[in-house]
């Protein structure tokens, strides 16, 4: 069995990391999709997941959870450079701003959680979620400067580390906050790039909903239209 299960693709930032470096391979495994939050969805990961999270790459007999881990394994199956930089110094640096995403920028992620197809306002901008922002702007445009050379993503040609960061750029769409120069021209980059085009819309057509409110999240069925 090849199977790679993930959380609803509008809300679960983790599981669509690692599914946009899968579906850049071309890696050939079935998506299946547990929608997060409803009574049975623990249930049904544990039956299958040592954490009982999303996301969970099965590949016959090794399975792997954890949106990095993924990644990696997904990096050693697919040809040198399609994943990582092939340079090392710039596959170095690569695995160290998405590590610092994988593991950082906690205001961001409490204050806007990621919602592909919404558009919220802007939240009261604490000096954590300004400081947040702002290590991301100088960053992409450190990285866009030293090494953008030859496409429009953080390394020039597309990586795992514009596949993390593409739900930060989500996030700065669904919740309106500031971006300039390079760091927006980046962010442009990823919004219209067909792989997570075809995101987005699988985004949208999905039937759930999740609301995050003080007392914690809820989950349901939008209902149809007409």
């Amino acid at each position: 069995m090849r199977q790679f299960v993930l959380g609803n693709l509008n809300y679960s930032s983790w599981s669509i990391r690692p599914l946009l470096v899968a579906r850049r391979v071309n890696l050939p495994v079935e998506e299946v999709i547990v929608p997060l939050d409803f009574p049975d969805t623990s249930a049904k990961l544990k039956e299958i997941s040592p954490t009982a999270k999303v996301p969970l790459l099965i590949w016959d007999d090794v399975t792997v959870w954890e949106s990095l881990a993924i990644t990696e394994w997904i990096a050693d199956w697919a040809p040198a450079g399609d994943v990582w930089p092939e340079d090392a110094a710039k596959r170095a640096i690569a695995r160290a701003v998405t590590s610092e995403m994988h593991a950082g920028f906690p205001a961001l992620r409490k204050a806007c959680p990621m919602d592909i197809r919404g558009r919220e306002s802007t939240p009261e901008m604490t000096e954590a979620l300004e400081a947040d922002i702002a290590r991301i702007q100088t960053m992409w445009d450190a990285l866009r400067a030293e090494h953008g050379e030859g496409g429009p993503f953080l390394f020039g040609k597309w990586s795992a580390a514009d596949a993390f960061y593409t739900p930060v750029v989500t996030r700065f769409r669904t919740y309106g906050l500031p971006l300039s120069g390079a760091a927006a021209d980046y962010s442009a980059a990823i919004l219209e790039d067909p792989l997570f085009l075809e995101l987005e819309a699988q985004a949208e057509a999905e039937p759930w909903w999740i609301k995050y409110t003080a007392d914690g999240r809820s989950s349901g069925y939008l209902k149809p239209e007409g």
